[in-house]
């Protein structure tokens, strides 16, 4: 599937993220311009729990890329030629994940990019220099994000393998990153921290559900199945 014939997917891919920078650039900007005695160490959690918002997104925008990867290509017949194919069940899904990660992965580096450039001109002065990047993006944008956005990628191909058509496969896979959204909203009223060290955790397990969950996908993934039984 060739995401520029999807606009409603390319519009997400670019849309939300840019949305996203821009908000919270702008929150930070005005925060200093209506209270011009705010100090840095005021807004660290925010900015924090701002950061964090790159994991979401990469947790989002896979899901319409991934969801639409199986149903939407049987509706369309132009999965079972593939399906036909030598290539293994891991080679199949290894593939419909590599084709959602990498757009996901620039379009969330992109929107990062937006958003520590208008931040940073807006904490220049109070942070003596450039506080982006920071020890907590970088452990964002090169472990926890493109970690996160294989689970969410591995967790909708299994989704849209199991249903039939592609507005069930769409409705589950939105409802996926709820769990992402929660540790955010635990960072938020402080049951969790959003520092580096508490990052490289969640990396780490998550690296491991990522192991797993590919190796599930495998095994519930049935070809015959998909290519016999769906209408």
């Amino acid at each position: 599937m060739a995401i520029r014939h999807r606009k409603s997917i390319l519009y997400t891919l670019v849309g939300f993220p840019l949305a996203i920078s821009f908000l919270f650039s702008y929150i930070v900007g005005y925060i200093f311009s209506a209270a011009p005695t705010t100090k840095l160490s005021d807004i660290e959690g925010l900015l924090d729990s701002f950061a964090f918002w790159f994991v979401i997104i990469a947790a989002i925008l896979p899901s319409p890329i991934a969801s639409y990867s199986i149903v939407g290509e049987k509706v369309e017949k132009s999965l079972e030629p593939l399906l036909a194919t030598p290539a293994t069940d891991g080679e199949i899904l290894l593939g419909k994940c590599i084709a959602s990660f990498f757009p996901t992965i620039l379009a969330t580096y992109a929107s990062a990019v937006i958003y520590m450039a208008s931040t940073d001109s807006s904490l220049y002065s109070r942070a003596g220099g450039l506080y982006y990047p920071n020890s907590e993006i970088v452990v964002i944008l090169f472990l926890l994000a493109p970690l996160t956005a294989l689970l969410s990628i591995e967790m909708n191909v299994i989704t849209s393998a199991r249903v039939t058509d592609v507005r069930s496969a769409s409705q589950l896979g939105s409802v996926l990153f709820a769990p992402f959204i929660g540790l955010y909203l635990a960072g938020e009223i402080g049951v969790i921290a959003l520092d580096a060290i508490s990052l490289l955790a969640m990396s780490a397990i998550f690296a491991v559900l990522a192991v797993g969950m590919f190796f599930m996908s495998v095994r519930t993934f049935q070809r015959e199945e998909i290519l016999t039984k769906w209408k």
